[in-house]
């Protein structure tokens, strides 16, 4: 085993490394469900001796890393841990047209040490085939959501206030353009830390998700602002992970129709109130303190009884 193997009964320590700004939210902050959690801020092109410093003095279980092609060559060769790599960035698929955007993204991941991870996990199922030109996918799931996140769903009372959060992009300012001229519409185009964030999303009603460029994803935003008891706009999404369109969230193609499902809710701010219930009700299945346990548990389970070809693997 690349690790040493916890105690039964022993409370596991699981460590997340990331950037702050984007992964947070998709951690477990709090302790709870069996697991001690804590959130190790890396970025790629950090201080290595500092994340392997703090890892060594914390001795985790399991160690978790967003965006796995971060990770220095090698860096992991001597962590008595079980390591987990989870790929977060849209890459090229099967079927569909290609775009220079995933193709960036892809030759990003072609930079990751296989030796350094366990087990890979994907955000996308769709994915999996070229992430596996790289290295070996184990299974794939959507990005969780920080339980400190979920809110009740409450009637609105005044005019919705509605928010966008990601980079602007050609493709999103051509959706977005109309509706922010026409409404009152928070646009965070930069990283926001999670405390920020879940400030704003609780002052907000709905949310709008936009892909990156006009290629298919499903985006962690969407099950963010579910989470918080959101109304969703979004575009089309494929994979869907469970939810219906029209039922848990409500599509939209074009600017046009952003602009007027918009302006709907300025006349009839509870007009989609079902649509929130039932995309709250459907946001549990993302949420941190459900998913991580298990996870973790799996892992453990297949590493034990598969072993890992992991650097350093004994």
């Amino acid at each position: 085993m690349p690790y040493t193997a916890p105690a039964e009964r022993e409370l596991l320590r699981l460590a997340f490394v990331g950037q702050g700004t984007y992964f947070e939210a998709c951690a477990q902050m709090r302790d709870g469900a069996g697991l001690q959690t804590r959130f190790v801020e890396f970025r790629e092109g950090a201080e290595l001796g500092r994340l392997l410093g703090e890892l060594h003095t914390w001795r985790p279980h399991v160690v978790l890393v967003f965006r796995p092609e971060i990770v220095p060559a090698g860096a992991f060769a001597g962590l008595d841990a079980a390591t987990l790599g989870f790929l977060t960035e849209p890459l090229p698929r099967a079927r569909g047209s290609a775009h220079d955007d995933l193709e960036i993204r892809l030759k990003a991941l072609r930079k990751v040490d296989r030796s350094n991870f366990d087990r890979i996990v994907a955000f996308d199922p769709h994915i999996v085939a070229a992430a596996s030109e790289v290295l070996p996918v184990w299974r794939s799931l959507p990005l969780p959501v920080d339980d400190r996140f979920f809110a009740d769903v409450e009637p609105i009372r005044d005019r919705p206030k509605v928010m966008f959060v990601g980079r602007s992009t050609g493709h999103r300012e051509q959706l977005l353009t109309p509706s922010k001229h026409g409404f009152d519409v928070l646009h965070l185009a930069f990283g926001v830390d999670a405390e920020r964030l879940d400030a704003l999303m609780r002052e907000h009603h709905v949310g709008i998700n936009l892909h990156n460029e006009p290629y298919p994803s499903f985006e962690n935003r969407v099950s963010l602002h579910l989470a918080a008891g959101h109304l969703v706009l979004s575009e089309p999404l494929d994979p869907l992970h469970g939810l219906e369109p029209g039922i848990d969230f409500v599509e939209v193609g074009t600017a046009g129709e952003l602009h007027g499902r918009i302006e709907l809710l300025q006349r009839s701010p509870d007009a989609y109130h079902r649509v929130r219930v039932r995309g709250r009700m459907k946001a549990e299945g993302f949420r941190a303190s459900k998913v991580y346990p298990r996870l973790v548990h799996d892992l453990l389970l297949d590493l034990r009884a598969f072993g890992s070809e992991r650097l350093g693997a004994r």
